[in-house]
Order: structure tokens, then C-alpha cells, then sequence
């Protein structure tokens, strides 16, 4: 399993346009891919759930792959995030 954690610098947050966009890269792998903020964790393929945390410019969420793919799918979120959030 891989992990890293990651602050939002984007000063809408989590919103619709990059949630999408996570969601359906996150949907590319065969691992699977949470995002974890204050105590609650969603799969990252579930775009309402995935809004539904509320992640604001400065909270900090928690990132978890685990699956055959992680190596790629890790290397590959960190690169969205740091990119579009």
C-alpha cells in the first residue's frame, strides 16, 4: 500500500471540475484509490462521495492506493494533485 497526504492549494477546494477529473483517473487503475479527510474516507471513483467531504483550500487529505498498479496510480495522482489542486 502507498500513502502520502497532500494540502489543498486551490482556493475552491475539492469542487466539481478536478473531482471529475480525479475521479475518472482514479477509475484508469486497478488499485484502489482513498482519499481520507478528518476520520471520514471515500473511494476516489465516487464523485459525489468524493464532494461530499467538503475538502477545502488548506485542508489536508490523506491519499491510499493499494493493488497491483499502486507504483503508477500513486505516481499519478501526486502528479494531479500537485497540477490541479
Amino acid at each position: 500500500m502507498k500513502t502520502f497526504s497532500y494540502t489543498i492549494k486551490d482556493e475552491v477546494g475539492i469542487h466539481a471540475r478536478p473531482a471529475g477529473q480525479l475521479a475518472k483517473l482514479a477509475k484508469e487503475f486497478s488499485s484502489t484509490v482513498t482519499i481520507e479527510k478528518d476520520g471520514k474516507s471515500v473511494n476516489a471513483t465516487k464523485l459525489m462521495m468524493l464532494m461530499g467531504l467538503g475538502v477545502k483550500c488548506g485542508d489536508t487529505i490523506n491519499v491510499s492506493i493499494e493493488g497491483e498498479d499502486e507504483e503508477t496510480a500513486c505516481t499519478s495522482i501526486q502528479k494531479f494533485l500537485e497540477e490541479n489542486l
